[in-house]
């Protein structure tokens, strides 16, 4: 890639919001341009001291001193907009419409007006902004956590199938073990257990990484007669494991899913193939795993 290519992409990288092919292009541009990485630790920079700064919390009150400072309920409010209708307390007639809502407004102009106007103006002004700050950061909570249940086989169907329609379901072309497993190294935090199953008629193709469940994961697949089946390795602890309680559905949208744990890793395994690949893909790689 380019350094025209890479800037635009490095507060998504900073964010962990590439795919993991991209985020593998941008790292290894980075690890030979000076000047992209001094940007992106610009960037790294910013993030931590936005995500270290103080936290203060709303003063107790604030919630009925936003309520007193909203504008009255008028009688005739809820009529259709450009209705004309009366009201009594002022004697006159008023045009209902967005421009006619009692808005607050700054400075002697309109509404509020004075020093208690400004005062009261101010403090639903400072509500509304609490309560937007609040909505972004419940945003980030979400975006944060880890996808569960459903989401979570939803991103492993999307995955397998995104690869597919792509064409770059493989990052390292092989049926070697010994090449698929050390191209990993340094792109994870774990070592995947590779196994070539060409003599149970499930060959080892290659592998990749991909981003599921907001974690970089890597893939290893493998082919079965004329179908792909990607198998999903993931260490203990990770999104994986936790992602699901109970037994995985067999069958979504119209793909074949399993999910079992062996050799101390977490397998989920996709394919366009029927569950009795799957079924037969586990029991070759469980007598390898367990006779390693």
């Amino acid at each position: 890639m380019k350094c025209d290519e890479v800037r635009p992409l490095i507060d998504a990288s900073v964010d962990r919001e590439l795919s993991a092919a991209d985020e593998w292009r941008v790292r290894e541009h980075l690890s030979g341009c000076a000047q992209c990485r001094r940007d992106a630790q610009t960037v790294q920079a910013m993030s931590k001291a936005v995500k270290s700064a103080d936290y203060y919390r709303a003063p107790a009150g604030l919630g009925a001193r936003i309520i007193a400072a909203l504008p009255p309920v008028v009688a005739g409010q809820g009529a259709r907009a450009g209705e004309i209708v009366e009201e009594p307390e002022r004697g006159r007639a008023r045009k209902t419409g967005w421009s006619a809502w009692p808005w607050p407004r700054f400075g002697g102009f309109g509404g509020f007006s004075g020093a208690g106007g400004q005062a009261a103006g101010f403090s639903w002004f400072a509500g509304a902004l609490l309560v937007l700050c609040a909505l972004g950061f419940a945003a980030a909570l979400n975006l944060r956590r880890p996808a569960t249940g459903g989401e979570f086989v939803n991103e492993l169907v999307a995955s397998h199938v995104r690869a597919q329609i792509s064409g770059r379901d493989l990052d390292v072309i092989s049926t070697d073990k010994h090449t698929v497993k050390p191209w990993f190294n340094g792109k994870i935090d774990y070592a995947p257990p590779v196994e070539d199953l060409a003599a149970e008629g499930f060959p080892l193709a290659g592998g990749r990484l991909d981003y599921v469940g907001r974690e970089r994961v890597a893939v290893l697949v493998y082919h079965y007669r004329k179908h792909v089946i990607d198998l999903y390795v993931f260490p203990p602890g990770e999104a994986g494991p936790a992602a699901t309680a109970g037994p995985p559905p067999r069958i979504s949208e119209g793909y074949a899913l399993a999910r079992w744990q062996a050799g101390g890793m977490t397998w989920w395994a996709v394919t366009d193939a029927g569950p009795e690949a799957l079924t037969g893909l586990r029991a070759a790689l469980d007598a390898r795993l367990g006779g390693a």
